[in-house]
């Protein structure tokens, strides 16, 4: 049965993984840096590649994310990163997260599963904080989406299955 859990749950967090990626592949330029405060299509890839790597993250204590980001993204101000990142730094991001993603799903056994995960916030199981993250990477690649269509009237493909 845990295998099926991982090889479900892997397909549906590849597919929304997948869908970000085709988003951030896909905005062009012009819309990729356009000043809109925390809507600005960067910064919602960033944000959202972020707390993929730091919830796919064994614990809260002792988090570093992957140079050159920092954590701002924690502080409860609202810190904005220093400058906007370009579309190749953040697929590198997601590589790295898809990377952390797929070995947390691959490490999970019957004992981890439902094992209160090792952050203050949210307080859920390790399986369940896999199913929150996954959650959270779809919501903001449909976000994604909606502004590519909105400001190109094109927005790419939903994708059905992450690759195995």
């Amino acid at each position: 049965m845990l295998n099926i859990f991982k090889t479900v749950v892997w397909g549906q967090f590849g597919a929304s993984l997948a869908m970000l990626e085709n988003a951030i592949e896909q905005c062009p330029d012009n819309v990729w840096g356009d000043k809109a405060g925390f809507q600005e299509y960067w910064y919602i890839a960033y944000h959202t590649l972020f707390f993929l790597d730091y919830f796919m993250s064994e614990k809260e204590e002792g988090f570093e994310p992957l140079s050159p980001y920092t954590l701002s993204e924690l502080d409860p101000a609202g810190l904005f990163p220093d400058r906007v990142y370009d579309k190749g730094e953040l697929l590198t991001y997601l590589k790295f997260g898809r990377n952390k993603a797929k070995a947390g799903i691959d490490g999970l056994t019957e004992t981890n599963l439902f094992v209160r995960c090792r952050f203050e916030r949210p307080e859920i199981t390790v399986a369940e904080l896999m199913l929150f993250t996954m959650r959270h990477v779809q919501h903001h690649a449909a976000q994604l989406n909606l502004i590519l269509r909105q400001k190109t009237n094109s927005a790419p493909n939903w994708v059905g299955k992450g690759k195995s």
